[in-house]
């Protein structure tokens, strides 16, 4: 189906056979300007990309639409017709549908961090080597296909551009948490010191919003600059509430907000722009993104506490230990029963569990029931993501972004 001078497209078989020579004969740049070209697919099924594709092929100053969008629609394509897999909530199946894009990002976060000084490439293929789920990225590239059936070039570099801001903030967390420990093994602060840290956390951001300003986008700078303003202010708001047994649920749910539920939202949103989405479509994209980041931090909360260390590759309860309350304790602490008052200051005064097991706190939260409300809140918000995509027609892509608040429901790590 066309709207707007856009293609919704689904491909399977000869079409795709077809639509890629059709595609390397022509000088289209944008997946969005294709639409003529794309017309001729019937909607079947979208493609599943298994090939690895690799920005080496492209010259090494710059990647340009013509090239990345080249490497994206190589011929001898192999494809899957997803569908059911979905059901089961397979992140893998979720994120295969851009599995090839998400290989170049990976590649250009390298190229990146290969051209800067040996320290930031030394950080960077560090940073790199630790994983990670990609989730914010595969988001971005998920929302542009989502709208146009493709994601080229502009994608792929934004969504390089959005997993450069969350290293940035990880990088930054670490250092105003004193952590020690990040996804399993010691965090930049830890092996290399505070002072090279943080440095390498701006570069990050200043080489994020570099790449940013060759889009030419006023849209995205836009949205960017209010996300990195908003997760700041969120950081901020949360130091003055360090050791604050009185938080309520509407301040915690506003840092949430600025600290982790608004870069969602900038990627979803984001995706749409370079999609050319059109309002409505940015705005629905805007709410799913912001609902998912919601949801997604109120589920990292509840696994503080009923998780492994070796599932959360960082120590359990930390955020306690930090003095910082999230959703689970602020219920439990609404039943004003004062010596879970005092369990709680104590496990903050003391920085961990000398005096209170952590055994006993995570039972108090089970038997007055605020694991299961924090755990609503979070169903709630992801209820919400899913209602925001109802505006566009079925797609497999669409039903992978639907699936993602389903997955972070179900998460154990």
């Amino acid at each position: 189906m066309i709207r707007g001078g856009k293609a919704r497209c689904s491909m399977r078989g000869s079409q795709i056979r077809l639509l890629t020579q059709i595609t390397l004969r022509t000088e289209a740049c944008c997946p969005c300007d294709m639409a003529l070209i794309l017309s001729v697919a019937l909607v079947a099924g979208p493609l599943n990309f298994r090939k690895e594709v690799s920005f080496a092929q492209a010259p090494a100053d710059a990647y340009t639409g013509k090239a990345c969008d080249a490497l994206l629609m190589q011929s001898h394509l192999q494809y899957d017709a997803p569908g059911a897999e979905f059901e089961q909530i397979n992140p893998t199946a979720i994120f295969s549908l851009v599995g090839p894009e998400l290989s170049l990002v990976e590649e250009e976060f390298e190229r990146q961090v290969s051209h800067g000084p040996e320290i930031v490439s030394s950080i960077g293929r560090y940073l790199r080597e630790g994983g990670g789920k990609r989730v914010r990225p595969a988001l971005l590239l998920l929302a542009a296909k989502a709208v146009c059936g493709s994601a080229g070039s502009s994608a792929v570099r934004m969504a390089t551009v959005m997993e450069m801001l969350h290293t940035a903030t990880l990088v930054h967390d670490d250092i105003i948490d004193e952590a020690r420990v990040r996804r399993g093994r010691p965090s930049v602060n830890a092996t290399w010191g505070n002072d090279i840290t943080v440095l390498m956390g701006d570069w990050l951001y200043m080489t994020a919003f570099d790449i940013t300003l060759r889009e030419r986008s006023f849209e995205i700078l836009d949205v960017l600059t209010s996300m990195t303003r908003l997760m700041t202010e969120g950081e901020l708001i949360q130091l003055t509430m360090i050791g604050n047994s009185g938080i309520t649920e509407s301040e915690h749910l506003d840092i949430v907000r600025r600290k982790t539920a608004y870069m969602f939202s900038a990627c979803a949103e984001v995706g749409a722009i370079v999609a050319k989405a059109s309002p409505e479509e940015r705005r629905a994209l805007g709410r799913y993104g912001l609902s998912v980041g919601i949801a997604f931090q109120l589920i990292d909360d509840l696994l503080d506490f009923v998780s492994t260390e070796d599932k959360l590759g960082k120590p359990v309860a930390n955020d306690l230990r930090e003095g910082k309350l999230t959703l689970p304790l602020i219920y439990l602490l609404e039943e004003g029963v004062h010596e879970h008052r005092r369990m709680i200051e104590t496990v903050i005064a003391e920085q961990g569990f000398a005096s209170v097991a952590r055994e006993e706190l995570v039972g108090l939260l089970r038997e007055n029931s605020a694991l299961d409300r924090a755990r609503a809140q979070a169903r709630l918000y992801a209820g919400e993501a899913t209602e925001a995509l109802d505006i566009f027609p079925p797609s497999d892509y669409v039903e992978a972004l639907r699936s993602v608040p389903r997955f972070i429901l179900e998460r154990d790590m």
